[in-house]
């Protein structure tokens, strides 16, 4: 198959009085990690729960691996894998109870491999030590990981995750993490929404920056990156001398935040010569005592975008 694993069009969703998505152009490519980046309330989850028909949209059009949503839905839905505002199970049943339940209720399961897949999706979830235990002894993490298995029981071409991490310790967030890079290592594309920039940019090759209900902006990590300047960091213990060097030199709006006992100076480097810099500050005496030429992270990208900062760690 060819084109986009997911494509919308003008994507849409009105409640009552409130926008929640606005015309939105999503295009998540074929064996990406794309990570669907943005604040709670964004439109994240509303939009994703158009692109896998659990409501309509007030407007636009979407494809989920090519087909039209939700006219052909049933084609599309059982080669796609989703967690959706947490895992619901039944807590007095074990793991791989609560599995063979779910696998019971798909009509387009084999009940004959049923066994095999399911002890399949656990062992892929690291799980199989844990799969005669009850649904409510599993650590937020373990829940996750049983949610993610689910998802599993069948060959998927796309995973939709929203957020995957919600809640977890270091612990379980570095066990979601790594699973996700494990899949997507087998070719499947994964959809993942999060408000965390620091897990976006360890495992995601695409980005897409919702605010507002918008779609501000979307491509490859670099792409993104390359939208804004690199920033020019001077470290040094008399910041007032060297502002006003890098001003001369047109480096804009030079700021500084005390870091212990010396100073840190900020400033976009626009289309000023790297070269440049550190001898001009040595020539009117400024200490120099650190020097480098940033590229701009994922928060200083959202900024750019929205002007308004972001939840870097959770």
């Amino acid at each position: 198959m060819t084109g986009p694993a997911v494509q919308t069009r003008g994507l849409s969703k009105r409640f009552r009085h409130q926008l929640a998505v606005d015309q939105v152009d999503l295009e998540v490519p074929r064996g990406a990690v794309y990570g669907f980046l943005g604040p709670n309330g964004s439109g994240k989850t509303t939009t994703i729960r158009m692109l896998l028909g659990l409501i309509r949209p007030t407007s636009g059009v979407s494809r989920v691996l090519g087909e039209p949503i939700p006219e052909r839905i049933s084609h599309a839905l059982p080669r796609v894998g989703s967690l959706v505002e947490g895992p619901a199970f039944h807590p007095y049943l074990s793991g791989r109870k609560n599995l063979l339940r779910l696998d019971a209720a798909d009509p387009h399961a084999s009940h004959r491999s049923a066994g095999r897949r399911i002890d399949a999706a656990l062992e892929r979830v690291g799980l199989m030590p844990a799969a005669g235990k009850t649904f409510r002894a599993y650590s937020l993490g373990m829940r996750q990981r049983l949610a993610i298995a689910a998802a599993l029981l069948q060959p998927r071409d796309l995973l939709v995750l929203d957020e995957p991490t919600n809640g977890l310790d270091p612990q379980g967030t570095r066990e979601v993490r790594h699973l996700v890079s494990d899949l997507a290592d087998d070719g499947a594309t994964i959809l993942i929404s999060s408000h965390l920039l620091s897990e976006v940019e360890q495992i995601c090759s695409h980005i897409g920056v919702m605010h507002a209900g918008k779609l501000l902006a979307q491509g490859t990590i670099d792409e993104l990156r390359a939208r804004t300047a690199p920033t020019v960091r001077l470290e040094t213990t008399d910041p007032r001398p060297a502002i006003k060097i890098m001003t001369e030199l047109g480096l804009e709006t030079p700021r500084s935040e005390r870091t212990g006992d010396h100073h840190l100076v900020s400033a976009p480097l626009g289309n000023v010569e790297t070269a440049k810099i550190v001898p001009a500050l040595v020539a009117d005496g400024v200490p120099v005592l650190g020097f480098r030429v940033a590229a701009q992270s994922l928060e200083d990208v959202f900024v750019g975008l929205t002007g308004e900062g972001f939840d870097v760690s959770g």
